[in-house]
């Protein structure tokens, strides 16, 4: 599996049943178009938990996969949250949202990733970037630079959890799990870069 395709699973062990099987939770999914390519949404009845990159059939099969081990069984039809989080998303893409709104499920991240994600998702707003040292010591771990890019990469709600937004001190933007392609273009959107020429 390449970065691009990566998907999270879940963070910590989740509810057990009385079977030894994951206690069930109420999940759906969408997928969406984007500028970025296809994006897979999933959401519970809490919030928004995972926005996949590249979400072609086997990226979606394997994301579904991974999701109904952890939430306990298949999908339902209808989450209020993922029309949400659709909606909001086609805004962002058109230059006409700078702050989402829908709710988070946070349950695919814990530790030091969900504290770091958190920290990402209430400081460093559209068209601000933070570096990986800088959100470091905001974390209260000045030693952990290399850790905050990893939790960059773990991070199960790229783009409304805006990991774009952290970049390399030395002035390069850094790795992105969407690509480096999709990172420039997040950027550009927002101003931070200039827009491509083509």
């Amino acid at each position: 599996m390449t970065d691009a395709e990566h998907v999270p699973g879940p963070a910590t062990a989740p509810a057990v049943a009385p079977a030894g099987r994951p206690a069930r939770r109420d999940w759906g999914w969408t997928r969406i178009d984007s500028p970025i390519g296809p994006l897979l949404l999933a959401a519970t009845r809490e919030g928004l938990v995972l926005v996949a990159f590249h979400a072609d059939e086997r990226v979606t099969r394997r994301a579904l996969a991974r999701l109904e081990g952890a939430f306990g069984g298949p999908p339902l039809a209808e989450i209020p949250h993922l029309a949400t989080a659709a909606a909001e998303l086609v805004r962002y893409f058109a230059g006409e949202l700078r702050a989402f709104t829908v709710p988070l499920d946070w349950s695919l991240s814990a530790g030091f990733n969900a504290r770091v994600l958190r920290i990402l998702a209430d400081g460093v707003p559209y068209g601000s970037v933070v570096g990986y040292q800088d959100l470091a010591d905001r974390v209260g771990e000045p030693g952990a630079a290399r850790a905050v890019g990893a939790a960059m990469g773990s991070n199960p709600l790229p783009v409304v959890v805006p990991c774009h937004r952290v970049v390399a001190s030395d002035g390069g933007i850094g790795g992105f799990g969407g690509g480096l392609e999709a990172k420039r273009q997040l950027l550009a959107l927002e101003g931070v870069l200039p827009a491509p020429l083509f």
